[in-house]
């Protein structure tokens, strides 16, 4: 047995091995049952001033106290997703978002509405999750007002296509990364609940505007890791419910370090396209195989796209095979993610 040979091997027993987890399931993740889970006990972090126990916004925002048991949850989720600056951030104040006027009550109606219907659609795949959305305190309060827009609050053309970029609870450093000092010296990030339904991954450079098919609802960046959740701007009213305001400090030197930018080449897990088809040959008939080739073999030749290509080996393979299969590689023969495509392909 030669080198390669011990390597597909190695990796279809690991694949075996793992497909029994539930971690590989056709979602990203298990639905939220309820808010506790979502934003769940984690470390503490530092307290506010009482230069800031006032009210920060007007009316339509109820502003919780600190002993409260929710303000504290969500505190302790925020500071936890920010590694080594939790320590040097201090929680301000947190709000609870009303609804209480008849516009509030017929969005926060319209969102339950939209979430049943996607538990109707995707059952135990539904995929509710709660994520972060940073801006300016002023672009904050017109989401509350009026929705979110294509007014500076959604990327019209962005990286990973036309929609809204919203980051998972627990990676709220990347959301500061977007936050915007008032006047004040604060900043502020609003925690969202969010429809996601099943997700497909989204290249950067991509110039979709909706799902890719009716198997997908939104997107991500990686579907082993998340740390941008992409929802279509079509959606983006309907699909996210703003739901508190989190005000905060950073320390004026840490500025610098929340400027990063955005990463110039996708970051899914990258495996060579036939050491893929090797493994995958152990699980899938070889009709299968051989429609993956051939779908290869139109993408070298330039006859469909690269996300065709994608879309194409995911629809046969399934997510849960090529999630075990990427994983098992990427634990055996990276040290660090580096990647462009499930299918490895690099042109």
């Amino acid at each position: 047995m030669n080198k390669r040979q011990k390597r597909v091997s190695s990796i279809i027993q690991s694949v075996k091995e793992g497909m029994g987890d539930t971690h590989f399931g056709n979602s990203i993740s298990n639905p939220v049952p309820n808010q506790e889970q979502a934003v769940s006990d984690c470390e503490s972090g530092v307290s506010g001033s009482n230069l800031d126990d006032r009210q920060l916004f007007d009316d339509g925002f109820v502003r919780l106290d600190e002993d409260d048991r929710l303000f504290n949850i969500i505190k302790r989720r925020f500071i936890s997703g920010l590694g080594s600056l939790g320590s040097q951030t201090s929680v301000v104040g947190i709000h609870r978002i009303a609804y209480s006027d008849f516009i509030g009550q017929a969005r926060l109606h319209s969102f339950q509405i939209y979430a049943q219907a996607m538990q109707k659609k995707r059952g135990d795949h539904a995929n509710m999750k709660y994520a972060w959305f940073s801006s300016s305190k002023g672009s904050i309060c017109d989401v509350i007002s009026h929705g979110f827009s294509h007014c500076g609050n959604v990327e019209g053309r962005g990286v990973y296509g036309c929609g809204l970029y919203l980051v998972p609870d627990d990676s709220s450093i990347e959301s500061m990364k977007s936050s915007v000092v008032d006047r004040d010296g604060i900043r502020h990030t609003l925690l969202c609940r969010v429809i996601l339904g099943k997700s497909e991954v989204v290249l950067p450079g991509s110039k979709q505007c909706h799902p890719s098919s009716e198997e997908f609802d939104s997107g991500v960046d990686n579907i082993l890791a998340p740390k941008k959740y992409i929802v279509w701007s079509s959606q983006m009213n309907t699909h996210i419910l703003p739901e508190y305001v989190i005000s905060f400090r950073t320390p004026p030197c840490l500025e610098g370090r929340l400027r990063v930018p955005e990463p110039l080449r996708p970051t899914s897990p990258w495996m060579p396209f036939p050491l893929l088809i090797s493994v995958l040959s152990n699980f899938l008939p070889p009709a299968k195989i051989n429609l993956m080739i051939k779908y290869h073999s139109e993408h070298k030749a330039k006859k469909i796209t690269r996300h065709d290509l994608i879309r194409h080996v995911r629809q046969i393979a399934g997510d849960r095979l090529l999630i075990a299969v990427i994983k098992s590689f990427r634990a055996k023969h990276f040290k660090s993610p580096t990647s462009i495509s499930p299918t490895g392909d690099r042109n």
